[in-house]
């Protein structure tokens, strides 16, 4: 289980600590110790920020300590304020999901030093690069991905260029995606 974006960035306002890098988590299991008398392990956390890959399930009790450390009684009550699960734009909170998008949308992303990409959405988390701006991703290039967070690295599962599978692509890894625009 990964953390959703929202409940993020509350751990990151509440603990001040930009959680970009896995040994920030150290740093938070700490804070939670501290502020709720309960223990995390830094692993643990690594895993429900979407810094490791692991499939399993989180333990309740676990999800209660992060609600508490929040300000809230239980999991259930903060879990509630996904309200009924519908995402749409207004309510950005810096993550684009790929499977929220229509068909035909153009994304922009830039992130650090001064790179910029267009993307315009085929469908089934495919997109094809329009436009590139001193990125390794060149024009026509087709990548799958399945989100895009603010503040995050861009994680490309695959990058196709002429029909050729060159695997997964990784941008934006000192300081993430620095800007998402829809349809720009």
């Amino acid at each position: 289980m990964t953390l959703p974006f929202h409940i993020v960035e509350m751990l990151k306002q509440r603990s001040g600590n930009d959680l970009h890098l896995p040994s920030s988590c150290q740093q938070l299991a700490l804070d939670i110790e501290r502020k709720t008398g309960a223990h995390i392990g830094a692993t643990t956390l690594k895993r429900l920020l979407g810094f490791v890959a692991d499939d399993r399930k989180t333990y309740e009790s676990t999800l209660d300590i992060i609600a508490r450390y929040l300000g809230f009684a239980h999991w259930q009550q903060l879990s509630e304020l996904q309200g009924d699960g519908n995402s749409g734009f207004d309510d950005f909170f810096g993550e684009v999901r790929s499977d929220k998008l229509s068909l035909g949308d153009y994304l922009r992303i830039a992130y650090l030093p001064d790179r910029e990409v267009l993307l315009h959405y085929l469908g089934n988390h495919r997109y094809r690069v329009v436009e590139s701006l001193h990125s390794k991703l060149q024009p026509l290039d087709e990548i799958d991905v399945e989100n895009f967070v603010l503040h995050y690295p861009l994680l490309v599962s695959h990058v196709w260029r002429n029909r050729d599978d060159l695997g997964p692509f990784t941008a934006g890894g000192t300081g993430g995606l620095i800007s998402i625009t829809i349809n720009p």
